[in-house]
Order: C-alpha cells, then sequence, then structure tokens
C-alpha cells in the first residue's frame, strides 16, 4: 500500500474558537488516547507545518545543534523501533505500556543531546512541536469528518505517514479493535 500525504485542513477547522475545544476526561485515559491519536491523524498535516515553524526558528538561532538534534533523536526513534520489533520482551512491553516507550524514547533523546551540548534546542526544537501537537490533540473535539477519515486509516484502507508513525509506537491497537467490535455488532 502506498504512502497518501493528508490534506492540510483549513486553519479555521484546526483552530476555531473555543467551541470545538473541551478539556479531556481523565478518567477515562483509552477514550483521551482515542481523541489525540485520530486528531494526530486528522490534523497530520497541519501539525508538521507547525512543527516546521518551530524548528525552523530554533534551526535559524542554532543550526548545527539543531541537526544535532534532529539526527539523534531520529537514530534514538529508529533504534528502539528496530529493537523492540526484534526482542520479544521489548515487543510486549512496548504493546503493554506504549506510553512509557515513547516517554523512554524522549528521555534517551535528551540524555544523548545534553552529553553533545545543547539541551536548549532538545527543550524549544523539539519538545516544543511535540508538546503543542499533544496539547491540541488533547484539548480539539472530533468531527465527524476526522472520525471517518480515521476509521479509512484504522483498517488499513489509506496509509499516511503519521499513521506509520502512531503504528510504530503501538499507539493504533485500541483503535483497529474498536472498529472490529463496532462491525462485529453492527452485523448483529
Amino acid at each position: 500500500m502506498e504512502v497518501q500525504v493528508a490534506p492540510l485542513r483549513a486553519w479555521d477547522d484546526f483552530f476555531p474558537g473555543s467551541d470545538r475545544f473541551a478539556r479531556p476526561d481523565f478518567k477515562d485515559i483509552s477514550k483521551w488516547n482515542n481523541r489525540v491519536v485520530s486528531n494526530l491523524l486528522y490534523y497530520q498535516t497541519n501539525y508538521l507545518m507547525v512543527a516546521a515553524a518551530v524548528v525552523a526558528i530554533v534551526g535559524f538561532l542554532s543550526p548545527l545543534n539543531m541537526l544535532i538534534g534532529g539526527t539523534v533523536v531520529v537514530l534514538v526513534f529508529m533504534g528502539f523501533v528496530w529493537v523492540s520489533h526484534n526482542k520479544d520482551i521489548l515487543r510486549r512491553m512496548k504493546k503493554q505500556y506504549p506510553t512509557t516507550f515513547v516517554i523512554v524514547i524522549m528521555l534517551s533523546s535528551y540524555f544523548l543531546i545534553s552529553y553533545l551540548g545543547d539541551v536548549m534546542v532538545f527543550m524549544f526544537g523539539i519538545t516544543l512541536p511535540l508538546l503543542l501537537m499533544f496539547v491540541h490533540a488533547s484539548l480539539r473535539l472530533r468531527n465527524i469528518k476526522n472520525k471517518l477519515e480515521n476509521k479509512m486509516e484504522g483498517i488499513g484502507l489509506k496509509k499516511t505517514p503519521m499513521g506509520i508513525i502512531l503504528d510504530a509506537l503501538e499507539q493504533q491497537e485500541d483503535s483497529i479493535n474498536k472498529l472490529a467490535d463496532y462491525i462485529s455488532k453492527a452485523k448483529e
């Protein structure tokens, strides 16, 4: 299946008034996780643009350190994903604790970058865009288009870059299982 780039969503859909934002239900982590994953998939190109703007500003201020920091994060991510696919114990841990897996990747990157030099590049150039994406994805309410796009991604009709990253981090299992449950209930 070929990878498709998701369309850029209208900015008034991406960041409208407060009527489309709400605090997540912290008591229902599963529902919150589904909201975050759905929004990450639906607004992925918008998130890429915001992240590119932040990275460009930080990169302009400190280009060599930003290049080193970005390289370290990509290599650590690829290393952890490769190891987790080749070691059964890590694969099971990643499936059982996907958020912990992401935190370990971020902490490992942080320590390597701090060893190499510029922690501020990590904080502003790498962590800030991720934090902005997570906060927006947590607060943004989903709409019908959002849910439909995510169902198509979840059942494999469409593959996007964010979907590949979320698959590597084991963040879509719940969505696929819920979709399968929904389809089986609809058939009854």
